[in-house]
């Protein structure tokens, strides 16, 4: 009963805290997104359901690797609108979540429902929304804490685009940006990256924190091809995915049946419990996921508005200014170094050059906010978000479970507690003094009745010698 009190007030603790977030990003950060346009950058305008959702984990890979029916495997049964084979079956987007009863929601109808994180995706068109569906499960443990996303499995060829009428790479990169794990899927038999496999892994590039890796289907091949596939599957992602960090690859087979051979089933058995531990990390750590991504959006979204601050403060007030407009472009490496020295930025927050250029270039750059103008409420919408990134943030990190630090005291708690310690010592050494007059008093009145008790003793053997 104590753990499941504890585990309550965790959960409350952490509710709490990301309500605070929320707040302070609907008062804060979003007004200066809207003022800046900050959507135009690919990150879209977040809504309270982005807040209050359940970590997201994506699912990618190419067809046939066992996504669906990995799904299947930790939902722990079929769910609403599966559909698995040999071919491309998988052809929508489908968001699986817990839910009263089991049903499929059409794409519509879930971006436009009250509260859902799934809002934005009504930018991609209707087209899109044909091809997205949510569908809910009842009595489902992992899904009270996550919601799974399958994705159509990644084609060869022109049938990756040609056969689609929204940007595959797009969405995806749209649900990446959100998700709180995402998974790239590899059939051991046939793990070669396409072309266009390839492509859509480059684009989750600035996600690569959150990709993990599964060589699905393990059990299917001997130790020793084993390890070739992975050696093999480790090259091929160290080409794609540049980071200087290896990717972890977690080996799996990932369906209802038993493991098929008996050489690695101790390693894949170990494996797998290891995904599953990580996987039931993300609902005690999607806080913490939550509040890192806030971190960055307002990094980047504060280098944003001084960029463009810098770029209208550069433009004529008359004349030449499609000239000056066009020098400025060719010049954004030199004027990222000149806002990275006047301002103490970090390069690691600016945006990527070609994105900004394309994103400005069709703007008129006399129409930028300027950093203390009116409608930044000349300087205080900057000042109110340095002072949640600085004060804000961290104050709500320290308040999450498991996240506590010791707090070092201020310069100012120090000397108060010198000060104490000091009245403690003078106090004591008023007691000390104390007690060793008291002691001497005692010794005296002591000292003065041994006296008395001499004297009449005295007295007496005096008057006894005087009688006869």
């Amino acid at each position: 009963m104590l753990g499941k009190e504890k585990k309550s007030q965790q959960l409350d603790e952490t509710g709490q805290v990301l309500k605070e977030l929320k707040d302070l990003y609907l008062k804060t950060v979003r007004p200066i997104e809207q003022i800046t346009n900050f959507e135009r950058m690919g990150h879209g305008i977040l809504n309270e359901g982005d807040f209050d959702s359940p970590p997201l984990i994506l699912l990618v890979g190419p067809y046939s690797a066992g996504k669906t029916t990995m799904l299947e495997y930790l939902i722990g049964k079929e769910f609403p609108g599966e559909r698995v084979g040999p071919e491309p079956t998988t052809d929508k987007f489908s968001a699986i979540m817990h839910g009263e009863d089991e049903r499929v929601i059409p794409g519509n109808a879930l971006t436009v429902s009250p509260g859902s994180p799934f809002s934005g995706l009504q930018n991609f068109g209707n087209d899109f929304l044909m091809r997205f569906e949510g569908a809910q499960v009842c009595d489902c443990e992992l899904l009270k804490n996550l919601t799974l996303i399958d994705s159509p499995g990644v084609l060869s060829g022109e049938k990756q685009t040609l056969g689609r009428s929204y940007d595959y790479a797009k969405v995806v990169e749209w649900f990446a940006a959100r998700s709180d794990m995402i998974i790239l899927l590899f059939d051991v038999q046939k793990c070669d990256i396409s072309d266009e496999m390839a492509c859509s892994i480059k684009n989750l590039d600035k996600y690569a924190d959150k990709v993990k890796v599964i060589l699905n289907k393990s059990d299917s091949v001997s130790h020793q091809h084993l390890m070739k596939v992975y050696g093999a599957l480790l090259w091929s992602l160290g080409r794609v995915i540049k980071t200087p960090e290896v990717v972890k690859v977690y080996i799996g087979s990932f369906w209802g049946e038993p493991l098929k051979n008996e050489e690695t089933e101790a390693l894949i058995k170990r494996e797998m419990a290891d995904f599953l531990r990580d996987l039931n990390d993300l609902s005690r750590l999607g806080a913490v996921r939550k509040i890192n991504d806030m971190v960055k959006r307002i990094r980047l979204i504060r280098v944003y508005v001084i960029l463009l601050d810098y770029l209208r403060d550069q433009m004529p007030k008359m004349f030449n200014k499609h000239k000056k407009k066009q020098e400025l472009l060719d010049d954004l490496p030199n004027i990222f170094r000149t806002v990275m020295k006047q301002h103490g930025l970090s390069f690691g927050d600016f945006p990527d050059i070609d994105l900004f250029r394309k994103t400005i270039e069709s703007l008129d750059f006399d129409k930028f906010p300027k950093l203390k103008g009116k409608r930044m409420n000349q300087g205080k919408r900057m000042t109110d978000l340095n002072k949640m990134l600085k004060n804000n943030i961290p104050d709500m990190l320290n308040r999450l479970p498991g996240m506590r630090q010791h707090k070092l005291p201020t310069k100012h708690e120090t000397s108060r507690k010198k000060a104490g310690e000091k009245k403690v010592e003078a106090k004591e050494s008023d007691i000390d003094k104390s007690e060793a007059t008291d002691v001497e008093v005692v010794d005296a009145e002591a000292n003065a009745a041994e006296g008395d008790t001499a004297e009449a003793k005295h007295t007496v053997e005096a008057n006894k010698a005087e009688d006869p």
